[in-house]
């Protein structure tokens, strides 16, 4: 039988192929490695701050010695003050010894720890950090022997201590005679009699001297 024509235009048997219309899809995006250094709302309470680089430390040391507490009588009533004594020192053959008065106790330290570096004294001492002599100063009743003590370290008490401490004295022995108790007069006798060091060369030429 005969192939039938299809005559009806409304019906078409054979559809037309669709065109391949779609176009590519995007790439998906790369997710970026979690910052939340660049993320300002992440950044809060919770985030370690930098640390503060570390204080330089200071040139001299101090030890306070005394402090005592003023009472002045004015028209308007007492008023208190503080008076603070310190000997500062580098460790190194300088130091000295100051007071300083103020209302608070923070700023007579501070007056004090001022006024002691600015009269700091340079010692003369051997290479070992010893002194070259034996010597011997008095302020007001106080009285103070230093002498040499050769792998001894350091044999003294009282504010004599942390004046040869300070100084940076390996091996000493001290006397103390001084019949009141006041620790500046002590330290001020100390401070005297390092003062009167002389240099070690000159030490050696007075001992040849007195030889011949």
């Amino acid at each position: 039988m005969a192939d039938e024509i299809n005559t009806n235009p409304e019906v078409n048997t054979e559809a037309p192929v669709a065109a391949e219309t779609t176009a590519a899809a995007p790439a998906p995006e790369e997710k970026k490695p979690f910052d939340r250094r660049g993320d300002k709302k992440s950044f809060g309470k919770n985030e370690r701050k930098p640390r503060r680089e570390p204080r330089a430390k200071p040139e001299f040391d101090q030890k306070i010695i005394d402090i005592r507490r003023v009472t002045r009588v004015a028209s308007g009533g007492r008023r208190f003050s503080f008076s603070v004594s310190l000997v500062v020192g580098n460790r190194k053959g300088m130091v000295g010894v100051a007071t300083g008065k103020a209302g608070d106790t923070a700023l007579a330290i501070e007056k004090a720890y001022r006024a002691a570096k600015r009269k700091a004294i340079k010692i003369n001492l051997t290479k070992d950090m010893m002194i070259p002599h034996e010597v011997s100063a008095k302020e007001k009743s106080a009285r103070v022997t230093l002498s040499i003590a050769k792998g001894k370290g350091i044999v003294a008490g009282s504010a004599v201590r942390d004046v040869v401490e300070l100084a940076g004295i390996k091996d000493i022995n001290t006397k103390l005679r001084s019949p009141s108790k006041n620790k500046l007069n002590i330290a001020r006798a100390a401070i005297k009699a390092l003062s009167m060091l002389k240099k070690p060369r000159e030490t050696n030429r007075d001992a040849v001297v007195t030889n011949k």
